[in-house]
């Protein structure tokens, strides 16, 4: 039996669509204080091409992430687009909102043509502004964006609802006993999770929801038009291990009325190869076995190539890898007037420990959410125009919500680019984020000559950074909070417990403020 003409292929293509979209939710839910999951927290991201070359360019370095990079396009050149329609888990849940919709929008094959080459246009885009110095991949790449909607709006409201659900349970009805036992196991394994907030998430669930909605009316629009990773896989595809054929074909066309990616033309025995996302619809709908998926040999005389790509000479076959690529290699001569010493607002955000330089800061960061969600506080946060349009979404350190924990590098331990470097413990201990400075027109000791020293006493440093200046004012000894600013790192917890407020009476700012 060749299991690549075997209907069961559909069965098997769900499950493992079911286990990865179920993984990556892993191990985004396992990226949390303290780091419990068994699989690497960065592993969706440096499998991702797209990301990883596109920063590499932008940056000129090489990521670790290049050489799990280069496995996923090999397997690409051997089975095609596996990823967009087994692994990717954008695309998974765009199948199942497709699923409860029985008739789909179907575009005419011109049509179809036309819109697929959008997405080659956006990467050839990212590509030259890559060259340019500006890495602008984290916009569109389905791995970021689903990451950053589960990890900043979908874990947080889905514990919060769960941790409600319990305690109304328990308290308002009464269920104490076996419902308070399950409340407090999962209290120390899946609901363990802090209940974070972010702020200027609204954007992101609206960006994403529209892409999810879009399948139920056209199934995978955004996998056909849009999506700048299956341009990447596509331009591999092309010339792929793993062929579709048909054998002893009736022209029933059952099989192109059913692909979700518009890939079979209307004859049904020729396809764009580029599209075809190993979906296995084509196989179930086939009544007579008609169809199957074979590999092909890159030695293999001409005079025997498939009939798949002979089928219609004549047709457009869109944007051809050579065409691609030369209109990259043309762009190479733009490297000169690579971005150089654009001043950005550097002094507008405090960035995480180990952050690089802001410039090469905002061009390492993929925007995925990571740091943002492991951090045990909640203090880093999605900036939006406070960095300038190109520190939209990257995380900035926001002290009214949090603070730097003193014994913590978990943010730079899961970035995935390495825009947040992994300091050790004892580098990370003497960092600095900013400096903290006395307000004393509204400090308490010094505006009111009362005693109130609770900056200097949650001042982690163990030679304090905050010092008490000690004086007598009409015989009253009062103790003043002075900033040491040698000593200080600007963690910010002595503005997160500062008990003035709204406006706190000290505050971090940053180091060239």
């Amino acid at each position: 039996m060749n299991i690549f003409r075997d209907k069961k292929m559909v069965m098997i293509k769900r499950i493992v669509q079911t286990f990865f979209l179920f993984m990556f939710v892993y191990v985004l839910w396992s990226t949390t204080y303290p780091l419990t999951g068994m699989i690497p927290t960065n592993v969706f991201f440096v499998s991702d091409p797209h990301i990883m070359l596109l920063t590499s360019i932008a940056e000129r370095v090489l990521l670790p992430g290049i050489a799990v990079a280069s496995v996923m396009l090999l397997l690409t050149f051997i089975f095609g687009r596996f990823f967009c329609g087994w692994i990717c888990p954008l695309g998974t849940l765009m199948d199942i909102t497709s699923s409860f919709k029985k008739k789909k929008i179907i575009f005419q094959e011109k049509f179809s043509k036309i819109i697929r080459k959008i997405k080659y246009v956006g990467l050839f885009i990212s590509f030259v502004v890559a060259i340019l110095g500006i890495q602008i991949a984290w916009i569109l790449d389905p791995v970021v964006l689903t990451a950053r909607f589960i990890s900043l709006s979908f874990m947080p409201t889905a514990t919060l609802l769960f941790n409600e659900l319990f305690i109304f349970m328990i308290r308002g009805l009464g269920m104490y006993g076996k419902v308070y036992d399950i409340y407090r196991t999962l209290r120390s394994s899946v609901l363990g999770i802090n209940v974070h907030f972010f702020d200027n998430t609204g954007m992101i669930v609206f960006f994403f929801v529209t892409i999810i909605l879009s399948s139920f009316f056209i199934s995978r629009i955004w996998c056909k038009a849009i999506c700048p990773l299956g341009a990447m896989y596509g331009l591999i595809a092309k010339r792929s291990l793993l062929a579709r054929k048909t054998t002893g074909y009736i022209e029933c066309e059952k099989c192109g009325s059913v692909c979700r990616m518009a890939a079979i033309h209307n004859s049904g025995n020729s396809y764009t190869k580029s599209e075809c996302i190993l979906c296995m619809d084509c196989l179930y709908t086939c009544q007579g076995q008609y169809t199957k998926f074979e590999f092909r040999y890159p030695f293999v005389r001409q005079a025997k190539k498939d009939h798949i790509e002979a089928a219609n000479p004549t047709r457009s076959k869109g944007l051809s890898r050579k065409e691609f690529f030369f209109l990259i290699l043309s762009f190479f001569t733009l490297t000169a007037f690579r971005k150089k010493n654009i001043k950005l607002p550097q002094n507008a955000v405090i960035r995480p420990p180990g952050a690089l330089d802001e410039n090469e800061f905002t061009d390492r960061c993929v925007r995925c959410g990571m740091c943002m969600k492991v951090c045990p506080t909640n203090v880093v946060q999605p900036a939006m125009l406070e960095a300038g349009p190109e520190g939209i979404w990257t995380p900035k350190m926001v002290f009214k919500i949090g603070y730097c924990e003193y014994n913590c590098t978990l943010c730079g331990q899961v970035c995935p680019s390495g825009a947040l470097k992994k300091l050790p413990l004892v580098e990370k201990k003497v960092t600095k984020l900013g400096i903290a400075a006395v307000n004393k027109e509204k400090c308490i000791a010094w505006a009111h000559n009362e005693e109130c020293l609770v900056c200097e006493e949650h001042c982690p440093i163990p030679n304090k950074a905050i010092k008490t200046d000690i004086v007598n004012v009409g015989g009253k000894i009062i103790g003043r909070p002075v900033v040491d600013k040698s000593m200080c790192i600007g963690c910010g917890i002595c503005q997160n417990k500062c008990p003035i407020r709204p406006d706190v009476a000290i505050s971090v700012k940053p180091i060239r403020y």
